[in-house]
C-alpha cells in the first residue's frame, strides 16, 4: 500500500502525539442492530438507537436471520425506524429458503414502507454444517439479488465484503472476484465482515483497488463485549483473533466493567490507526449496545448533534405490485 504524504502525516502524528489529540472529528458513521425478540430487547434497541443517532449515522442496518427466521421482526424495525426518525434504515435480505418472486416481493414491501436501502447477502444456510444451496427458483448468489433488486426499485444497495477471505472461497483471489461481480451488477458500496488486524483491511484494499473495484469499502468494526460469543462468530466467518487479544481478554470473564474498557480500548486503537491510513467511514457491529461504539466515535473526535435527530423525511410514492 502507498500511503500519501498526508496520511504519513497523520501516522507520524498518532506515533509522536497522544493517540486521539487534535483529530477534526471529519469521520462518518453507521451502526449495525439484529431485531429484537422481546419488548424489553426493544425497549433496549431503541434506547440505543437514541443514544446514537446525536452522532449523526449515515444510515443504519437491521440483520435478517438464516433462513428468514427473522422476517419479520427485520420488517418491522426497519419500519419503525424509517417511520420515527430521520435516520437512513437499510434492511439486510437473503437469498436462502425463498423464490425470486417472494424475495422481490420483501424488497416493494420495504419500498412501500420507505426504505431505500438494502444490505443484500447470499446468507448462510438455514441448518447449521450445512453448505449453502440455491433454493428452486431463487437467486443463486449475492450477485444475482444485487440485479434482481436494482429491477423491483432504484435501491442504495450494500454488499459484503471479507478482508480475511470468505470461508467458502476456494482463495483469496476468487473472493475478490466475487466481490467485484456484486459491485458490476449494481452494488453502490461494501460493508466489509469485522477483523482485528488494520494491516488484513489494508491488503485487502489493495486487492480490491488492484481490482479495480472504486465503489467504497466500509470497514466493520466489532467492540468485543462478549469474548465468548466474539470467537464463535469469529471461527464461523474465518476472522483471526490475533495471540495478543485473546491474552488480553484472559480472566476477565467475570469482570464485565473492566472487559468493556478493554474491548473500548483495543477498538477505539484499531480504529485510529485505519484513520491513519486514510479511512474516513467506520460500520459498527454494535449488538444493540451503544456504550463502546458511542465512546469509540467520541475518541475519534465526533460529537453528537441535537440536530441530528430531526424529523423523518417525506418518502416517494409506492411502487405498483407489476413494477418492473
Amino acid at each position: 500500500m502507498t500511503l500519501s504524504l498526508k496520511q504519513l502525516a497523520e501516522a507520524r502524528e498518532a506515533l509522536g502525539t497522544p493517540l486521539f489529540a487534535g483529530l477534526a472529528g471529519d469521520v462518518e458513521v453507521s451502526f449495525e442492530f439484529f431485531p429484537p425478540k422481546t419488548a424489553k430487547m426493544e425497549e433496549t434497541l431503541w434506547d440505543t438507537l437514541t443514544t446514537l443517532a446525536p452522532l449523526g449515522p449515515k444510515f443504519v442496518s437491521v440483520t435478517y436471520g438464516a433462513g428468514g427466521s427473522t422476517r419479520e421482526r427485520t420488517h418491522t424495525t426497519v419500519a419503525r425506524i424509517t417511520a420515527e426518525t430521520a435516520i437512513p434504515a437499510a434492511a439486510h435480505l437473503t437469498c436462502v429458503d425463498a423464490t425470486r418472486d417472494e424475495i422481490d416481493e420483501i424488497a416493494r414491501n420495504y419500498w412501500n414502507a420507505g426504505v431505500r436501502h438494502i444490505v443484500a447477502l447470499r446468507g448462510d444456510p438455514p441448518r447449521a454444517g450445512e453448505k449453502f444451496a440455491p433454493h428452486p427458483g431463487g437467486y443463486a448468489n449475492a450477485a444475482e439479488l444485487v440485479t434482481g433488486l436494482k429491477q423491483v426499485a432504484p435501491f442504495e444497495i450494500s454488499v459484503a465484503a471479507y478482508p480475511e477471505t470468505h470461508p467458502d472461497a476456494d482463495c483469496a483471489q476468487s473472493d475478490i472476484d466475487n466481490l467485484k461481480r456484486k459491485i458490476d451488477a449494481g452494488a453502490d458500496q461494501a460493508i466489509s465482515q469485522f477483523f482485528f488486524s488494520p494491516e488484513a483491511f489494508f491488503r485487502f484494499r489493495d486487492a480490491y483497488t488492484k481490482a479495480g473495484i472504486t465503489q467504497p469499502i466500509l470497514p466493520g468494526i466489532l467492540p468485543v463485549s462478549n469474548v465468548a460469543t466474539t470467537r464463535k462468530i469469529a471461527g464461523m466467518c474465518g476472522t483471526e483473533i490475533p495471540q495478543w487479544m485473546n491474552d488480553l481478554f484472559d480472566g476477565l470473564d467475570d469482570h464485565p466493567t473492566t472487559r468493556q474498557l478493554v474491548a473500548a480500548t483495543v477498538a477505539a486503537e484499531m480504529c485510529r490507526r485505519l484513520y491513519s491510513g486514510g479511512v474516513r467511514h467506520f460500520h459498527f457491529y454494535t449488538l444493540n449496545r451503544a456504550e463502546l461504539s458511542f465512546a469509540i466515535c467520541h475518541l475519534l473526535g465526533l460529537r453528537a448533534s441535537p440536530s441530528a435527530t430531526a424529523a423523518p423525511v417525506l418518502q416517494e410514492p409506492v411502487l405498483k405490485e407489476n413494477a418492473a
